[in-house]
This record gives C-alpha cells, structure tokens and sequence, in this order.
C-alpha cells in the first residue's frame, strides 16, 4: 500500500516540474521556434509580475521557450518593484518593458515585435 502511495506521489511531483518548466522542455522538441541569437542578446526585457496570475505564468512559458532572457520583479513581494509598476501606469498585470516599449498583458506578438 505504501508502494502506491509513493507512486502516486511521485507521479504528482513529476507533473508539476513538467508544468513548471514546459516552456524549457518545448524549446528542445521545437528549437526552430527560439529567436535568434542576435536578438536575444540585445533584448532588455523586465516582466512586472505576480505568482497567481495565469497571464504572467503564460507570459514567463512564452519569454522561456522563446530563450528570450527577462528580469522578473514580484509586485506583491518587492516594495520597489510595486513602486517601479505604479510609476509605468500600473493597472494590471504582468507589465513587460520590452526594449522601451510597455505590453501590457499576455500579447506574444507584441513581444516578438518590440524586440526586432
């Protein structure tokens, strides 16, 4: 009985590391959709963000199996970080400055063309 238990248990952390770093896992099955490398290197991307919401984690999956590299301030968490969020307007998350140019909200395309 122990046996099972620990099966399922271990079944239920495996999921969550999946989940937690699919972004990473689905750029080694599709390496053709990463953004190149010059581009990457010249990103400057802050994402303003929390842990519960659901387009900040699908904004963090798309930065992640993009390789696109980000700086992620917790607006909950960080008293300068919320300073910073209210200062660019605040009013929802996640804010992402994207080389100058503010997203806000979950918008892939608006990403990928802030950063050419």
């Amino acid at each position: 009985m122990l046996t099972g238990m620990l099966r399922k248990v271990l079944l239920i952390l495996l999921v969550v590391v999946v989940y937690q770093n699919w972004g990473k896992i689905e750029r080694v099955f599709n390496p053709g959709q990463v953004v190149s490398e010059q581009t990457r290197a010249r990103a400057r991307v802050v994402l303003y963000a929390t842990d519960w919401c659901g387009y900040c984690k699908q904004t963090r999956r798309f930065l992640d199996q993009k390789g696109i590299p980000y700086r992620e301030f917790d607006i909950e968490k960080d008293a300068e970080a919320r300073k910073a969020y209210q200062a660019l307007g605040g009013g929802g998350i996640p804010i992402l400055d994207v080389n100058g140019t503010l997203i806000r909200s979950y918008e892939p395309e608006a990403i990928l063309a802030a950063l050419k």
